[in-house]
Formats: structure tokens, sequence, C-alpha cells
């Protein structure tokens, strides 16, 4: 066995000593496996390198987080804006939606049948009641008139021949030259002879009514929409859709619907004014379109949905309100004057009820129930809780709590409020303080060096 090669405890051997003592014999040193590789070595200073720069930017900013004061807050007073409570008048509105509705939508469809010769409208025209829209060839109906017109003339012939025999036969019988009975019955032969002739003459007023139709115009005024037939058509009175269609559109009408609680306060205010304004807004309900009158209201109640329908009008002279347009209505039904109030931001809604927050000494709140009424415009009417000159807190009170302290957004800061905080001077030796970014600090210091380009 090689004495170079290290052995297990067990196999050390043991000589005799001279004092009786033995003493194991020291085995020979081992050999070294061999040396460690440059490379492991630069690798394990890279993960080691690696790890201690992921930990510096966990912890470092989070530090700076910590270390860095609240913008929102100076001094530990939060932020806010106030509104002061003061007198005015509250408007009393019931909204409802609805569509606009014309107060005529005709359809123009002929009364005869013939042959479309002429269209007389551009679609989308304005017209007025009586104006001329289109023309149905007329010969035909001119024809009959005409056939009807000779009839008559020959009836009206036999009629006065008949009426000059009875004028005779009422003298020959006062002479006793005739029988009685020949000159009754001439007085039947008159009234027969009366009849034909008012029938022929309904006939001619028929065909002249025809030839009235055959000239089609318009029997509203407003707007024309596009038309359904061109000229050279041949149109029927069993046409659905028509000629064209005229709506109505100045004045126009808006039919929404209010539920019936509404229904008393409305009634009060048509009693006491006679007329209540209505203000049709967008369907966004932000943008007046226009201002009229409740019309009427319907005579029953909707039993399935518990809601009455009106009927607003409106002067629509500019043309904003369009036919089936979806429209939001506000019905004003009375107005609250001078009342007090607040806006309607300040109130709160807790598990008590309504509060606001007032501010005491200006430099504290204290949370105050309030009772309110009616709101309208951004307004709300304050029964009891809080008195004309109180200032609330409008802006800011969702991190606000009874004796919080304040700084109001209106006031002027102070000097100390206005000053930036000092930096830390960064001396090199860590971290850039100034933004806690390791990276760019040492982009700023590469280009301090003096062989930096």
């Amino acid at each position: 066995m090689d004495d170079n090669v290290a052995l297990p405890d067990h196999e050390i051997k043991y000589e005799a000593h001279p004092a009786g003592v033995v003493k194991p014999k020291p085995a020979s040193a081992p050999k070294a496996i061999g040396r460690r590789s440059p490379v492991a070595i630069g690798l394990g200073l890279l993960i080691v390198g690696l790890l201690g720069y992921a930990t510096y930017r966990i912890v470092w900013p989070q530090e700076q987080v910590r270390q860095r004061p609240s913008r929102g807050l100076v001094g530990g007073a939060q932020p806010v804006g106030v509104a002061t409570v003061a007198r005015g008048d509250i408007n009393i509105v019931r909204k409802g939606l609805g569509a606009v509705t014309p107060i005529a939508n005709v359809i123009i469809k002929t009364q005869l049948n013939g042959y479309l010769t002429e269209v007389a409208f551009k679609e989308g025209q304005v017209v007025k009641k009586g104006d001329f829209l289109a023309q149905i060839d007329p010969r035909p109906y001119q024809v009959l008139k005409e056939q009807y017109e000779g009839q008559l003339r020959h009836d009206q012939g036999f009629l006065d021949q008949a009426r000059a025999d009875l004028k005779r036969y009422n003298i020959l019988m006062k002479q006793d030259s005739i029988a009685r009975q020949q000159a009754e019955n001439q007085v039947w032969v008159v009234k027969q002879y009366e009849g034909s002739v008012k029938s022929d003459q309904a006939q001619v007023d028929n065909q002249s009514l025809n030839l009235t139709y055959a000239h089609v115009i318009s029997p509203v005024s407003g707007r024309v929409g596009l038309r359904q037939v061109d000229a050279g058509n041949y149109v029927t009175t069993g046409d659905v859709n028509g000629i064209v269609l005229v709506t109505q559109i100045d004045p126009i009408s808006v039919i929404f619907s209010m539920p019936e609680d509404y229904l008393p306060e409305i009634v009060d205010g048509l009693n006491s004014k006679g007329v209540l304004q209505a203000t049709a807004l967008d369907r966004a309900n932000a943008k007046t379109l226009a201002v009229g009158r409740l019309y009427t209201l319907d005579n029953t109640i909707d039993t399935t949905t518990g809601m009455v329908k009106a009927r607003a009008e409106f002067d629509n002279k500019d043309g904003k309100l369009y036919a089936n347009q979806f429209v939001n209505i506000d019905l004003l039904v009375d107005v609250e004057k001078n009342v007090v109030t607040m806006p309607s931001a300040a109130v709160q809604t807790g598990a008590n009820g309504s509060f606001v927050y007032v501010v005491r000494d200006g430099e504290k709140v204290a949370v105050q129930p309030v009772v309110i009424g009616v709101a309208d415009s951004g307004k709300v009417e304050v029964k009891s809780g809080v008195g004309e000159g109180d200032r609330v807190v409008i802006d800011g009170a969702d991190r606000l709590r009874d004796g919080a302290e304040i700084k109001i957004a209106d006031d002027k800061p102070t000097a100390e409020a206005v000053a930036p905080p000092k930096r830390p001077r960064h001396d090199g030796a860590g971290p850039d303080k100034r933004d806690g970014d390791p990276e760019k600090a040492r982009e700023r210091r590469a280009r301090k060096r003096p062989d930096a380009e």
C-alpha cells in the first residue's frame, strides 16, 4: 500500500513507545485533488453580486417611500374644498322619459288609380298646407266628367219638357178640358226627371272631385320625407306606403311617462298655475333641446307599470326635436323660494342617515347630521342640521373623519407649506437619494469622469 494515501481512522498504524505508551503513527498528507477554475470563481462572485443588487432594488425604494412625506398632506392637514350654506330658490322638477311625437304625421296616399305624371316636391322640403305635391293623369276622369255632363243636359231637357206639360195640364184641368188624373200623373213624371237630373249632377260632381284628387296637395304644414314612388309609376288606392310622408315639425310634441306618485303635485300645479314648464333634454340629460309646456295628461294610468302618459308641446323652429327621438323631460312643478341651500356634493350618507362635514374654526371638521329636502341643479334644500353661513366640505370628504384637521384649498398656503423639502446631499458613496434610482446615479457619475466622452 502506498504510504502517501490517506487512511481512515480505523486504519491508522500504531507503534510502541519506549515508555510503554502507544502513539499513532502519523499518516502521510494526501495529495491535492485539483485547483478551482477562475471561471467558477467569477461565476460565484457574479451570482452574489446579482443577489445583492436585487435585494437593494427591492428594499431601497420602499425605504424611500416611507421616508418621503405625502404630497396631499401638509403638516398632517387634509386639503379640502368647501362651500358656504346660503339661501336661494329650489325648483321642484319631476323627470320623465319619452319620445318626440309629431302632432300630425300624414301619409300622402292617392285617392284614385292612375299614372303619376309629376312629382313636384323635393325630399326634405318644408311645405305648407295646400302646397302642390304630385299630379296623377287627369284625362280619363276629364272624359268621364264630360260624358256625365252630356247625360245631365239630356235629362235636364226632359225635365224642362215635363214641367211645361205640367203647367199646361193644370190650366186645362181648371177648364175641365182634361181628366184630373192626367194632370196628377204629370206631377210624378216631373219628379222622376228631377231625380235623373240630380243623379247626373252627382256624377259630374264626382268626376270633378276626382280631378281634384288627381292634383295631390299637402293636407298639413310640415317636412316632406323620402318619396316612395317616382313619376311614371301607376299608383292605386291600395298602396300601403303612399307617395310620401309629411311630418309636422313646428310645433311638435313629446309623449312621455311619469310615475303616478307625481300626479298630485302635477295636478296641483296645473290647477294653481294653469301652465307647467316642460324642458326637453337629450338622451345624455346634458343638453337642453327645447322649452315648452305641458299640454295634457292621459285619462288613465297603465296598471302594468304604474306610469301615466303626458303630452308636452314645443316650438321647434330650429328643428332640434326630431320625430321618434328619445328625450328626457324636466317638468317644473313648483319653486321653493328663499330656502336654505347647499351643494349636493356636501351630503354624505352613513348608517344613521345623511350628514355633512362642517368646518370648525377653519382648521378642523365635525360630523353634522342633516335633514335634506328637494334637490335641483346641484343644490339641495336643507331642512335642519346646518344654517345660513356655515361652511361645509364639498371635495375631499371621503378621506375625512370627525375632528380631522383640514386645509382649505382656497386658502393661501404658508411659506413652509410652499417650500419644497430639502434633498439629501449625494456624496457618491451610496445610491443617489434624489430619486432612489442607482442606474441613473451610475450614469451621472460616469458623465462626471474626466475620461467620459
